[in-house]
């Protein structure tokens, strides 16, 4: 999904800031998740008698080895609130792998159930395995992408003159499309994508992040008036490679903070150059409009599982380290957040690449999108797989 990924732009509503805009790579807020206290001050978990049984053999995977592990080498297992990843377990039951297809009736019985009852399960029935390179390094990098929640026109008018395309129809005649900048420019490209524009934004950088993240919510203005919530899910790319605004500001040496605010602040004071900006980066996202239920709250955007993301529960990954939809146990201390908490994989990104690599889905909405900037930290994962 995510091309995720900015931070992810998820990859739709995110490469995240920092991460993505440096390195890289969805009104309605979510805000950061609470912080888990320091792993130190958990207490010990429960004996039991997976401490004292023979380990399983060592599983590899083409990106990665999973070394087997005791429940109690997990940082923060028994203060974690699990019950709250249990959504996103539920949503990747909805699409089951092989060996997940016999557990998952016992992932839905528990869904009402205690966190001790959850918890206590998982010990029984899933065994931890740490996650490393086949080098044998277990740390590598957490980012953060999210879903911006924007305002749009259906028509081109006033300052919403910044098209969002579906995708073209020769777009699997020709691979890679075009580029941002052909598409501006040329008038052979720009004729095969009129009649293509879903709606209009009033920002190229809004745009942009859009593009980075991969959806969006989008209140829409229509043309009679009215403003409806939709969503632009990610409808595919024109196959350029990504390449980081932030990062060419910074080789350019034209800024220190390459933040979206410090990118922002570099363009309001330099409005000439926003296009040859924004022409560094070549790919381009195109998307699908997905409508929404009124005055309801808004499913997280689909990732590349085909499951709606749950905020602060849901990472993207590299698919040849962990298959989609397996129970993750991620630990990440940092200066932005500090977290020991059950996740679910069920997303990938273009820039998500390693063994030991994720991408954290923060939400929706200037709460989310300011985590997801600043979010770039380092990680430790286990994997937790079927006995």
């Amino acid at each position: 999904m995510r091309q995720l990924l900015f931070f992810r732009f998820k990859p739709w509503w995110a490469a995240a800031a920092v991460a993505a805009i440096v390195g890289s790579l969805a009104g309605c807020g979510t805000a950061p998740v609470p912080t888990a206290p320091p792993s130190s001050g958990y207490p010990p978990p429960p004996a039991s008698v997976e401490d004292t049984s023979t380990l399983p053999p060592m599983i590899t995977q083409a990106q990665s080895r999973w070394v087997p592990v005791r429940w109690s080498e997990l940082p923060g297992v028994e203060a974690d609130a699990v019950h709250e990843a249990w959504p996103a377990w539920l949503q990747s039951c909805q699409r089951p792998t092989k060996p997940w297809a016999q557990l998952c009736p016992e992932v839905q019985q528990l869904a009402g159930d205690s966190v001790q009852a959850q918890r206590s399960w998982m010990r029984q029935k899933l065994q931890p395995y740490r996650v490393e390179s086949h080098d044998q390094r277990a740390e590598g990098l957490l980012t953060a992408y999210y879903e911006p929640v924007l305002n749009a026109s259906r028509l081109a008018r006033g300052a919403f003159n910044v098209p969002l395309y579906a995708a073209p129809a020769d777009l699997a005649r020709r691979k890679p499309w075009y580029t941002r900048k052909e598409m501006e420019t040329n008038s052979s490209v720009r004729a095969a994508l009129r009649g293509k524009e879903l709606v209009y934004l009033a920002d190229p950088v809004d745009a942009m992040v859009l593009h980075i993240q991969g959806s969006g919510l989008v209140n829409v203005t229509e043309p009679d008036g009215r403003q409806r919530m939709v969503r632009l899910a990610f409808g595919g790319t024109n196959d350029q490679p990504y390449k980081s605004i932030g990062k060419w500001l910074l080789d350019q040496g034209l800024i220190r903070d390459a933040s979206w605010p410090g990118i922002k602040d570099w363009i309001a004071r330099n409005p000439s150059r926003v296009n040859e900006l924004l022409w560094q980066n070549p790919r381009v996202v195109f998307f699908k409009e997905e409508a929404l239920s009124a005055n309801a709250v808004p499913p997280g955007p689909k990732g590349a599982q085909g499951v709606p993301l749950t905020a602060g529960r849901s990472i993207a990954v590299d698919r040849s380290s962990i298959p989609y939809g397996t129970p993750v146990w991620l630990r990440s201390p940092g200066p932005q957040t500090s977290l020991d908490r059950l996740v679910l994989a069920q997303d990938t990104g273009a820039a998500i690449v390693g063994a030991v690599r994720a991408d954290y889905y923060a939400g929706s909405g200037p709460a989310a999108g300011e985590l997801a900037g600043r979010l770039k930290q380092p990680l430790q994962m286990w994997a937790l797989w079927p006995r």
